[in-house]
């Protein structure tokens, strides 16, 4: 059973939270991929403030394509998550809470979501229109140069997604596959 969220999340929310939960996320999200987690690590290294607070809020590593007529969102899938692992401990230290990705992450990024109480959500890759039917607003609020990877924000209704990472460092591809050979190894010997 999938537990519903409202982002942006209590610090109480994301601790209950375990590597494999099925989460129904509700509330506001911000995507960025890599050109605008390189500004934002940019302006935090030289002490300038963002332009957008992303303290306590949730960053999806996505662009949406352009909206069609009559809906609020063109269609919205995840990146591959390591490309933003340079970037994921500054930003973690920073405040982000949560992000919204694909695939498994690198030592360091995945160290810092334990030391800083934070959570990496996973999208299934391919269900990019499913996804945008999760998108109830869309407003650009950072980076309009950057176009299509502008940073937006967006209010989400239902998003599913799945814990890779938890607070405590539990990851889901990790504990996956431990699992997987366990259980099932033995049997295609």
């Amino acid at each position: 059973m999938a537990v519903s969220l409202l982002s942006p999340f209590t610090p109480q929310a994301l601790w209950a939270l375990r590597a494999g939960d099925q989460v129904l996320l509700s509330g506001v999200v911000y995507t960025a991929r890599d050109a605008a987690h390189a500004r934002f690590c940019d302006a935090l290294g030289k002490g300038e403030p963002l332009p957008v607070d992303l303290r306590g809020q949730t960053i999806f590593y996505a662009g949406p394509t352009p909206t069609p007529p009559g809906r609020s969102s063109g269609s919205i899938g995840p990146t591959t998550s390591v490309r933003m692992d340079p970037y994921t401990p500054q930003l973690l230290r920073y405040g982000v809470r949560a992000v919204i990705g694909k695939g498994d992450r690198g030592s360091a990024a995945r160290d810092a979501f334990t030391a800083n109480g934070a959570v990496y959500f996973v999208a299934i890759g391919g269900c990019a229109a499913y996804m945008a039917s999760c998108v109830k607003s869309v407003e650009v609020v950072a980076y309009d140069d950057l176009g299509t990877e502008s940073v937006k924000r967006l209010t989400v209704e239902n998003m599913p997604l799945i814990v890779a990472i938890d607070t405590l460092g539990h990851n889901a591809y990790v504990d996956g596959q431990a699992r997987y050979l366990r259980d099932f190894a033995t049997d295609i010997r």
